[in-house]
């Protein structure tokens, strides 16, 4: 059984648990972990066109530009599905967080053609993160500067997801020096075309994901400016909430994956005559895991909901417990995963060794574990 039924989240409009079904159907008829070749790329073009053409692609976005528009937590059923599926659309959740960021500070320019593109299955990056800027975001340095109408922008990024399968990049840069690292932020799209704009894949445990970004002299139009010159710190906390719904949705999919994968194997592999899974040290950890899905698919979908009640509320403490949730669920049920099929999960012929490659990125990117923590501590008042 996969992540929703009607009978286990009457929550769920009619229309939406069809939603639901539908996705499943796709990623079975597709039979997708099967057909895309290189197991190593996990985001396939023509399988992006072809969810676009069923109005999939653009469900945050309004009809006007292309779009379905649909609800946020319409966008994390897909996320759920799209990685219990394993439909290899993995740019997917990064251009969803620059279609916030679009939807929110846009220009109707901006939108008819950045929004345009992604409801037709393109791909959008966004480039925080620099050799020596991690979970430190404010101290960027890579800057930009406005010459004869135009923005130059010199410097380097870091561990940017998809950037390249993307149009554009969404670049976090410096456009002022202050004495206080928040201010002087802006947030600028660059084309993948500009000259003196270079991406280089970075190699990694879960194959072709994350690139590094070279920017020497890179000049776009000073409409290229998303929001407010110096505003990209205040605009990138406004998108925070999406950013970690969106990403602990995507987990949630690979939790429940892997979950599935061990559960049917431990019904059907047999040691001491007699099916594994009927040891109880088996069973209380599919119990225990099936508790915390059930558990995190509850908070997500909550939060998501929140947002979708008001977009502009800012939800730190709730966000932060859903990146938190659900990306060490992933992490722990492929574990598990790969201890319950013993040499089997080990082996790279099976997919449970991939699930796990897969789940240690979510803890580390969009904000580490420990990360999430200090936000939700510090709401607390500690």
């Amino acid at each position: 059984m996969a992540t929703i039924t009607r009978h286990a989240d009457s929550s769920l409009s009619d229309e939406q648990q069809d939603f639901v079904s539908a996705i499943r159907d796709f990623a079975e008829r597709e039979r997708v972990t099967e057909v895309t070749g290189d197991a190593d790329d996990h985001h396939s073009d023509e399988m992006a066109s072809k969810m676009a053409e069923l109005g999939w692609y653009g469900l945050t976005i309004d009809e006007e530009y292309g779009g379905s528009g649909g609800t946020f937590l319409d966008a994390t059923l897909f996320l759920e599905e799209v990685a219990h599926g394993q439909i290899p659309v993995g740019g997917y959740g990064v251009t969803l967080i620059v279609t916030g960021a679009l939807n929110r500070f846009g220009t109707d320019e901006q939108k008819q053609d950045l929004l345009g593109r992604v409801s037709k299955g393109g791909t959008l990056a966004i480039a925080m993160s620099e050799p020596d800027s991690g979970s430190d975001v404010a101290s960027l340095k890579t800057s930009a500067t406005l010459e004869d109408g135009e923005w130059v922008l010199n410097g380097a990024k870091m561990w940017c997801s998809y950037a390249h399968k993307a149009s554009h990049t969404l670049i976090v840069c410096r456009t002022e020096r202050t004495d206080n690292p928040h201010e002087g932020m802006s947030m600028i799209f660059v084309p993948h075309d500009a000259e003196g704009f270079t991406i280089t894949p970075i190699k990694t445990l879960g194959g072709e994901e994350t690139n590094e970004l070279h920017l020497d002299g890179v000049r776009v139009p000073e409409d290229a400016l998303l929001g407010t010159a110096g505003h990209g710190w205040t605009q990138l906390m406004a998108g925070l909430n999406n950013e970690r719904v969106i990403l602990g949705a995507s987990a949630l999919g690979l939790a429940q994956r892997a979950f599935d994968d061990a559960l049917a194997y431990a019904k059907e592999r047999k040691q001491f005559g007699r099916p594994i899974g009927t040891f109880q040290a088996i069973q209380h950890k599919f119990a225990d895991m099936a508790t915390d899905l059930a558990q995190v698919r509850l908070l997500v979908r909550w939060v998501a909901r929140l947002t979708d009640e008001d977009p502009g509320r800012m939800l730190p403490q709730e966000a932060s417990m859903v990146k938190l949730a659900a990306t060490e669920l992933a992490k722990r049920c492929a574990l598990e995963g790969v201890q319950i099929m013993g040499g089997y999960g080990y082996a790279s012929e099976y997919p449970m060794e991939r699930y796990l490659r897969a789940a240690v990125v979510t803890t580390i990117y969009g904000g580490t574990s420990e990360i999430q923590k200090n936000i939700i501590a510090k709401t607390l008042g500690l």
